[in-house]
């Protein structure tokens, strides 16, 4: 049965949908994964602002979200292990505060450089939500209601992204950078609050102690099993071209023929929502159908965004993101998920392999986000377009190639959510 509504549930089963703890735990996840996602692109919307300002390049202007994302691609090295002795809860709730501290330094930076630093220190304590995020609700849910949960998750995520950039630009316009940074980390903050209020102690985790951790054995375990090799690749393209074409979006649409301004510009992160309701619908396909089935179509409604977005037409630019955000998120929601199921069925730390999947897909975010602005520079819409399909290519042949890689059942079958 995939989904058992109101029943009770003995510590170590994991509270099922529908019930108190459950919703308590949903709540408090969608707010931190808002914190993550207000924090790490309330700047993206910023980059022309950004290029006006500190009189640097489109490339120049990207380093504040790429450092951001390369900061916290090292944290999330240090964050997955970490939380093996300091608890979930813990990591969750101490991220969340210290990057809404740094991102309320954010409107104060004296300097381009100063502003950089910062945004890659907000990287760093950002990391201890999104590398245990999946991990912790595989142990605290009952397997019939994880993939569902971990779309919502992702599906929080969503909302996030959309509201820093609703936020900021806006505020921009009228005022400038300075106070739009400052609304995004006075949102973080209410959202941290929730967040300590809401989230539910583990019941499940049982850590380590700091010398049996051995790093280097959970770390090949994470890394020996094919098919996580595979999404953890598969989520770093995937992130990278959904970057690269918001990236250059706003540098195109500032220019000719549109000539929009930012707070215009911001309006289109209005798709956002479409991607948090297609991870959420994707998560109870997947709970039904399987991951291997429903991940391909994330992949070709992604393709399809993208080729949209190379015609001139507004109307036409507007429905290919709306398509790519909702393909996107329908890949990024199952394989997130999938990465934890797997290692726990494999053997291998579900901590280590989400921080595995996080860096990759980080690394993805920083290292694309910044090409796609030089593409951008040399190139034109071509360029971004031209990346972004490449990248989306190679994630429709890893998410084939996943399908021929066979299953792990848990022992416990009645409690998983489909096949690992």
């Amino acid at each position: 049965m995939n989904d058992v509504v109101g029943v009770s549930v003995a510590p170590g089963e994991g509270h099922l949908r529908g019930s108190a703890g459950y919703r308590r735990i949903m709540a408090a996840m969608v707010c931190a994964g808002m914190v993550t996602f207000v924090l790490l692109y309330d700047t993206q919307a910023l980059l022309p602002a950004f290029h006006d300002a500190f009189d640097v390049t489109p490339a120049g202007a990207t380093l504040s979200m790429s450092l951001t994302t390369a900061g916290l691609a090292l944290g999330l090295l240090v964050a997955g292990p970490a939380s093996e002795v300091l608890g979930r809860t813990r990591l969750i709730v101490g991220a969340v505060w210290l990057a809404s501290l740094v991102a309320l330094l954010c409107p104060f930076a004296w300097s381009w450089h100063a502003l950089l630093a910062l945004r890659f220190v907000q990287g760093v304590v950002l990391a201890g939500l999104p590398a245990v995020a999946t991990a912790y609700l595989r142990e605290e849910l009952h397997g019939s209601a994880q993939a569902r949960a971990a779309g919502v998750y992702i599906g929080g995520t969503a909302l996030g992204g959309m509201m820093g950039r609703l936020l900021t630009a806006p505020i921009t316009d009228l005022l400038d950078w300075r106070w739009g940074l400052g609304a995004a980390a006075l949102l973080s903050l209410g959202c941290a609050l929730a967040v300590t209020m809401m989230l539910p102690p583990s019941r499940n985790f049982r850590g380590r102690r700091r010398q049996d951790l051995a790093l280097g054995a959970m770390s090949r375990a994470a890394l020996g099993d094919p098919a996580l090799r595979r999404l953890y690749l598969l989520g770093g393209c995937a992130v990278g071209a959904l970057v690269v074409v918001f990236n250059a979006l706003g540098f195109r649409l500032v220019g000719a023929p549109h000539h929009i301004s930012l707070g215009a510009i911001s309006l289109l992160y209005l798709v956002y929502p479409l991607g948090t309701i297609s991870a959420s619908v994707s998560g109870a396909w997947a709970d039904r159908l399987g991951r291997r089935a429903v991940l391909p179509i994330g992949c070709v409604l992604a393709v399809f965004g993208v080729a949209l977005t190379i015609s001139s037409s507004l109307v036409a630019i507007v429905i290919g993101l709306a398509c790519l955000t909702m393909g996107f998120f329908v890949a990024h929601g199952i394989a997130s998920g999938w990465v934890v199921v797997r290692a726990h069925a494999a053997g291998a730390s579900a901590s280590q392999a989400a921080a595995f999947y996080l860096c990759a897909y980080y690394i993805g975010s920083s290292v694309f986000g910044s090409l796609g602005s030089s593409a951008w520079s040399s190139y034109g819409w071509a360029g971004p377009a031209a990346l972004a399909l490449g990248l989306l290519v190679v994630v429709g042949i890893l998410s084939l190639n996943l399908r021929h890689i066979p299953a792990i059942v848990p022992a416990r079958a009645e409690t998983r959510p489909a096949a690992a």
